[in-house]
């Protein structure tokens, strides 16, 4: 599933420079429809640049739009160069103009505005908060997306934006004032949110605070309050805030009263009841005792030496006492807060549902390793009284909030952007590596049921988007070691996969259609580790332009996987090596290119990952490589596999460091009927066989002992390797055109 989108290379597609693939396929494109260019998105929604007309008209006869844009001087030989790009670009296939305009996302500019029926009508909330802001003198009330935890993904008790707004994606910020409300969000799901909000609210295509400051400023008075729950801000977003609202007179202002909770009232989801258990020992990689007894011991040995370790990430505190809960929709967490000191821990937690078993795993480690048990809610008490002595406070910005950290003198604070415990569970020892290999053989054996019955069934007519999804996850469940899926399945046919967090509904789903792509992006949680896998496949005749996306994107995911690169580099660094096959015909995707993947924890697991925040590449971290494209209102491809960080063998060993390089642990074969082959060089096509030797070799054998004959059949088809001889001269075709193709643009632009 892919994560945030990374910043530098967000929406590169609607940059301007596009290869020379794109400029060509464009001179074909319909007369005045920015539907079928790519990155054309905004124009398809209200407000959105771009949108059609004020082309200024070329009295040149059967002159092509994109032509006439050129101005109507141009040479006869550049007239030539053009017409050469038009017949190189048609042959790789044109976009059809859509037929009709879109009927599902909203038309604010019409009177009365047009909502789609996945739209909420948000009026009741929005007047019940304006009164509740009113009373206390509120200009502005800021809604995030999180919960107390910093949680990617939150309980439907925690989920205020949503109820507030009708939006449902993971990321987003909303911001109420006395007479407007607007949405930030990321590319990811602009789509989305003008599927599901009505005209009440603006939509505000970014996430930068720095623009959600200016919209304030822009909007409440000077001496004006701004106003957010600080125990829901991480600590960077409310210093964040502080900087955007300085000098204008605005006033931000944290109130522990959390207004949407207040008009929420006794329709809010009750807390959590479910039980609190223990992991049995062979699902995990140390005890909890020999975690702690290694937290403790970089306490004791940091310069600073802090006498005490808070833990608000719910992944952290889960991890290190070896317990799991089901507070959170495929999330094993529960609510939890530990403060670890150099002679004791207090776990704060709801005790009463905590199982017999939990219970006696945590007075194990007694008299010299108790811990004490206290309640939830007492949290800043505690901290607040334990800060008065003479400490240190070590602490993760990150999945700290501003609440807590603001109990804490400064002076007593030592501050890391993630805590030991995130960093040590980051990276997986020997036993937790083969927990988690283990754990995606089995995954493989539902992911390869699921498309043998694809093909079955697509071709009836029997299939939709939400009785597919249902459908996978059942298959799931009945594998061994199973406790369900570790997101909601991203079911998405033809231009609903276009949509990266696109995940269906009953009744409205799109039927699966064998003249359609389908993506299909689902994980897995087992006892012995998460699972998080995409493939997209087409059961008729793709187009040119859909079998070379999807080839490309491939590649890049090749590119990436069997790259070798130094000991502690940076993903970012590496990451746009799944972007550059893509890149070399000017395409592109908005999210970021992978994220780490726990061990029965979450599928998205910080800090592990290929955006700027993430930590160092370190052998034992599993990520996901997830490149993509998106054509907005026709089709999504996304290819994903999980990876384990190893040991490069090269053939020159320093002695030093070594160097490192990837081991994919998703072991699904790839749609061949989508694959170009003459795209691919040599090396792509070796690495695809010797993959495929690897899924034959691990899932073959579990396939049989499962009795499942037909998939073990299916199984040795789609892995016949690929032939390797006119590879590597098909590929120096390619790009000796791709070179001449550059050269004809330079000139057809001077």
């Amino acid at each position: 599933m892919p994560p945030g989108p990374a910043v530098s290379a967000q929406r590169r597609d609607t940059a301007g420079a596009r290869g020379a693939v794109v400029r060509a396929e464009a001179l074909c494109e319909e007369d005045n429809d920015p539907r079928s260019l790519p990155g054309a998105s905004a124009s398809l929604h209200p407000g959105g640049k771009g949108a059609g007309g004020g082309t200024r008209r070329s009295t040149a006869p059967n002159v092509p739009s994109a032509f006439r844009s050129m101005g109507t001087a141009m040479p006869p030989s550049r007239w030539t160069v053009a017409w050469l790009l038009l017949l190189q670009g048609c042959s790789m296939g044109c976009s059809q103009p859509a037929a009709s305009p879109r009927t599902d996302i909203r038309d604010c500019s019409v009177d009365p505005p047009y909502l789609p029926p996945t739209a909420t009508n948000s009026s009741a909330q929005l007047s019940a908060l304006r009164d509740a802001m009113r009373a206390r003198n509120i200009h502005a009330y800021i809604v995030p997306s999180t919960d107390a935890h910093m949680s990617e993904y939150i309980a439907e008790r925690d989920a205020r934006l949503g109820w507030l707004t009708g939006f449902t994606g993971s990321a987003g910020t909303g911001v109420v004032t006395e007479d407007r409300a607007a949405l930030w969000t990321d590319s990811r799901y602009w789509t989305q949110a003008e599927r599901q909000l009505d005209c009440n609210w603006e939509l505000q295509r970014t996430t930068w605070i720095e623009s959600i400051g200016t919209w304030i400023v822009e909007v409440v008075p000077a001496g004006g309050n701004v106003s957010l729950d600080p125990f829901l801000f991480s600590i960077d977003t409310w210093h964040s805030y502080q900087r955007a609202l300085q000098g204008f007179g605005i006033t931000l202002l944290p109130m522990e009263t959390n207004l949407v909770d207040q008009v929420w009232g006794n329709q809010r989801p009750p807390p959590p009841t479910s039980y609190i258990y223990s992991l049995p020992e062979e699902f995990t990689g140390s005890s909890w005792q020999e975690k702690v007894a290694r937290i403790q011991q970089q306490m004791e040995e940091h310069t600073r030496s802090p006498t005490a370790l808070l833990l608000s990430g719910l992944e952290e505190t889960a991890w290190l006492f070896n317990l799991r809960g089901d507070d959170i929709p495929y999330n094993p967490v529960f609510y939890s807060y530990t403060l670890l000191t150099t002679t004791n821990i207090s776990l704060f937690v709801d005790s009463a549902r905590l199982t017999a078993e939990a219970q006696q795993s945590l007075l194990s480690g007694c008299p010299e390793l108790c811990v004490e048990l206290r309640d939830y809610g007492q949290v800043s008490a505690h901290l607040r009284h334990y800060a008065q002595g003479n400490v240190t406070i070590w602490l993760g910005t990150e999945y700290t909030t501003y609440g807590l950290y603001s109990i804490i003198p400064q002076e007593k604070l030592l501050e890391d952007s993630y805590s030991p415990v995130m960093l040590a569970k980051a990276v997986k020892n020997a036993k937790e590596q083969e927990l988690l290999r283990a754990a995606h053989v089995r995954d493989a054996v539902a992911v390869i049921q699921y498309l043998l019955w694809l093909e079955k069934m697509v071709p009836q007519g029997k299939v939709d988007e939400f009785s597919g999804a249902r459908h996978i996850d059942a298959l799931r469940w009945a594998q061994q070691h199973s406790r369900g899926p570790s997101f909601e399945s991203i079911s998405a046919s033809g231009l609903n996969a276009a949509l990266a967090h696109y995940s269906p509904a009953n009744g409205s789903s799109r039927q699966l259609s064998v003249d359609e792509m389908y993506l299909v992006d689902t994980g897995g949680q087992y006892l012995d580790g998460t699972t998080d896998i995409t493939r997209t496949v087409h059961w008729g005749t793709s187009t040119p332009l859909q079998k070379e996306a999807y080839t490309r994107v491939l590649m890049g995911n090749i590119d990436l996987s069997r790259l070798v690169f130094p000991s502690d580099t940076a993903g970012r660094t590496v990451e746009n090596f799944a972007r550059r096959a893509l890149w070399e015909v000017g395409l592109n995707y908005g999210h970021g290119t992978g994220h780490g993947i726990g061990n029965f924890l979450s599928v998205h697991e910080w800090p592990v990952g290929f955006q700027s925040s993430n930590v160092p590449l370190t052998a034992g971290m599993f990520t996901s490589i997830e490149p993509g494209y998106y054509r907005d209102g026709e089709f999504g491809i996304r290819i994903e596999d999980v990876v384990l960080v190893v040991e490069a063998q090269t053939k020159h060993p320093t002695g030093e460091k070594p160097f490192l390089t990837f081991e994919v642990v998703s072991l699904v074969p790839y749609d061949r009927n989508l694959i170009d082959v003459d795209l691919l060089s040599q090396e792509h096509i070796q690495y695809l066989n010797a993959y495929y030797e690897t899924i034959r070799a691990h899932v073959g054998p579990e396939l049989q002992r499962q009795q499942l004959e037909e998939e073990y059949q299916w199984l040795q088809r789609s892995t016949e390797p690929f032939a390797q001889s006119n590879a590597a001269s098909t590929t120096a075709s390619m790009l000796l055109i791709t070179s001449l193709i550059s050269v004809l643009l330079a000139q057809l632009q001077a």
